[in-house]
């Protein structure tokens, strides 16, 4: 454990505000060791790569029994800090997130994802139930005795058009502060691209803040100068690899 206390500590050392760690997302073992050989300072899975590489679709498809096995395989394969994408949690209750939390670390992950999308009961939870279930996660991994990075996720900018964000940047910035109060430590906003949003975020967290990197998203140079800590590559490499392995078996079928 005390390995992983260090890579625990590390990592959370690496988000840096305008120095952001940049995390190019892998979905198993071989994956893992190839963008460890890229001189990745951490890795961190992507549940909708991972479901995908495995037959399933993203949203808790996936059993989270091999989503662990999973894990497992990939903290046996690199000496890399690991943070897994948990989605919501796979619990209805915040002890059954903890629960979750705690089988991710004895599996040697030293941080999750958690996200505040309920597709069980709408579109997002409510902040007090969200903060509740970080509690829940964050008191799970102190039982353990690890400093687990617990990155809060808003999907507040994800489920609406870009043409609205601007209205939603207090409702984001409400939720991140009230994760932060519940345990938190990073705050991530997929799907928020604009920089004048991206600043306000970021100047209003009281969290490092995450940017999913996407073609519409400003490149990482701009990110970094605009205060992001932390920047993720989600399903990206996933989409790129398997496009190149069509593209490969097209060509070597003609």
């Amino acid at each position: 454990m005390s390995d992983q206390v260090t890579k625990a500590q590390a990592f959370k050392a690496l988000h840096v505000p305008g120095n952001p760690i940049i995390l190019f997302n892998v979905w198993d073992a071989g994956t893992a060791k190839a963008v460890a050989a890229s001189g990745a300072k951490a890795l961190a899975t992507g549940s909708w790569s991972v479901a995908a590489a495995h037959g399933f679709d993203d949203g808790e498809f996936m059993p989270f029994d091999l989503a662990l096995a999973n894990l497992e395989r990939i903290t046996a394969a690199t000496d890399l800090p690991v943070t897994i994408d948990l989605e919501s949690g796979y619990g209805a209750t915040p002890d059954g997130v903890g629960m979750t939390v705690a089988r991710a670390v004895e599996a040697g992950a030293i941080g999750c994802n958690l996200e505040d999308s309920a597709r069980e009961s709408g579109p997002l939870r409510a902040v007090s139930e969200q903060a509740a279930r970080l509690t829940g996660a964050r008191h799970a991994a102190e039982r353990l005795g690890i400093p687990a990075f617990l990155n809060a996720r808003t999907d507040v900018f994800l489920i609406a058009p870009a043409d609205s964000h601007e209205g939603l940047v207090a409702e984001a910035i409400d939720r991140g502060r009230a994760y932060a109060d519940a345990g938190a430590d990073g705050f991530f906003v997929p799907g928020l691209v604009n920089e004048a949003l991206i600043a306000r975020v970021v100047e209003a967290s009281p969290l490092p803040v995450n940017i999913m990197a996407s073609a519409s998203a400003p490149p990482a140079a701009r990110l970094a100068e605009l205060g992001v800590a932390r920047i993720s590559h989600g399903p990206g490499p996933y989409r790129m690899m398997m496009k190149a392995l069509e593209n490969a078996a097209r060509e070597a079928l003609l």
